[in-house]
C-alpha cells in the first residue's frame, strides 16, 4: 500500500516513525512551512520533515492546500491511502477523494468526545480518568468521519498533558498500523459518530491559563495539569506574575485565593473548596524554583489575597 504521509509536530512523528519501522511504503511526506522558534526566531523544521529527511523520504510544504495546489504531488506518487497525523490545515475533497483507502486520521481522544484543536488537554482540565486514540475517515466536517480503530489509555492522578501527550503519541503509531492493516485486509467496519455525544475542544490561550481561585481544589489542581506544558497556569503576587507546573491538593480551608501558610514546604493556597500546595513556583524573568528559595527573596504572609478571585 503506497502511503502519502500528513503532519506536522512530534505527535504526528510517531505515526511516521512507526509505519517506518514497519516498513511500509511511505511514498512521501506533506508538513508545514518551517518556522521560527525559540527566542532568537531562528528558523526550525517541523518534526516530521526531520524524521523524514532521515530516512530519505521526499518532503514537500506548501504553503496552501486549496485549489488542487499539492494535486501534482498526489498525481506524480498515486497514494493508495493519505494518513492525517495532526497537519493543522483542513483537507480539500480533492484530497480527500483521491486515494483508493481514502484519508485516515490519527486524533488523540475517543471519538466523538473532544472534537477540536485541543483534545488532550482538554481531557486532562476536565478531570477525565480515561481517554486515548481514534483512527477515522477524514470528510468535510472536523473530526466527524466514521470511526475505525478506538484504543483506551488512562489519564493517571498526577498526569500532565504534556506526559498524556507522549503516551498517546506511541499509542497513535500502533493504532495507524493496526487501522493500515484492517483496512488492506478488508477487516473493518467503519462505525458512524453519533455527533449528539461530541463535545469540541478549543484551542488553548495563553489568557485560559489564569487560576480562578473561587473554583475546587480538583478543578484547579486538574488546570494546572493540563495546561502543562503550555501555556501553563499562574497567578499574581501582587503585581507578580506567577507560573506553577503542578501543584498538590489539600483539605485546608480559607477564603479563595487566600495564603494559608508559607514555608519551605510550599505556599498553601485556599480554593472554593479546599486548598491547593505550590512547591515550585516561576516569577515573571526568573527561573522555575523551589519555593523556600523563593521565599528567602520574597515576603509572603499568611492571609496574602492572590489574584484570580471574583
Amino acid at each position: 500500500m503506497r502511503i502519502l504521509f500528513m503532519g506536522t509536530p512530534e505527535f504526528a512523528q510517531k505515526s511516521l516513525e512507526a509505519l517506518i519501522e514497519d516498513k511500509r511504503d511511505v511514498v512521501c511526506v506533506i508538513t508545514q512551512p518551517d518556522k521560527p522558534k525559540g527566542r532568537g526566531y531562528e528558523m526550525a523544521m517541523p518534526e516530521v520533515k526531520v524524521c523524514a529527511l532521515r530516512h530519505d523520504i521526499p518532503v514537500y510544504q506548501p504553503e496552501t492546500l486549496k485549489d488542487g495546489a499539492i494535486l501534482p504531488i498526489l498525481e506524480e506518487y498515486n497514494p493508495d491511502i493519505i494518513i492525517v497525523v495532526a497537519y493543522g490545515k483542513i483537507l480539500p475533497e480533492y484530497i480527500l477523494n483521491f486515494p483508493k483507502y481514502g484519508c485516515v486520521n490519527i486524533h488523540g481522544s475517543l471519538l466523538p468526545k473532544y472534537r477540536g484543536a485541543a483534545p488532550i488537554q482538554r481531557a486532562v482540565i476536565d478531570g477525565e480518568k480515561v481517554s486515548g486514540v481514534t483512527s477515522m475517515y477524514m470528510e468535510k466536517g472536523l473530526d466527524t468521519g466514521d470511526i475505525l480503530v478506538k484504543r483506551e489509555l488512562p489519564i493517571g492522578e498526577t498526569t500532565t498533558a504534556g506526559e498524556y501527550h507522549d503516551a498517546l503519541a506511541i499509542l497513535g503509531g500502533k493504532v495507524l498500523l493496526e487501522t493500515v492493516d484492517a483496512l488492506e485486509k478488508g477487516e473493518i467496519t467503519p462505525e458512524k459518530q453519533d455527533g449528539s455525544l461530541s463535545t469540541y475542544a478549543h484551542q488553548l490561550s495563553k489568557a485560559e491559563g489564569e487560576i480562578n481561585w473561587n473554583n475546587t481544589n480538583e478543578e484547579i489542581y486538574n488546570k494546572v495539569r493540563g495546561l502543562n506544558p503550555w501555556p501553563k497556569a499562574f497567578s499574581f503576587i501582587g503585581k507578580k506574575r506567577f507560573v506553577v507546573d503542578f501543584v498538590y491538593k489539600s483539605d485546608k480551608s480559607g477564603n479563595a485565593g487566600e495564603v494559608i501558610e508559607a514555608n519551605d514546604d510550599g505556599i498553601t493556597v485556599a480554593c472554593g473548596k479546599g486548598s491547593v500546595i505550590i512547591k515550585d513556583i516561576k516569577i515573571e524573568g526568573k527561573k522555575m524554583m523551589p519555593v523556600s528559595d523563593f521565599l528567602r527573596g520574597h515576603k509572603v504572609e499568611k492571609g496574602t489575597l492572590l489574584g484570580g478571585v471574583d
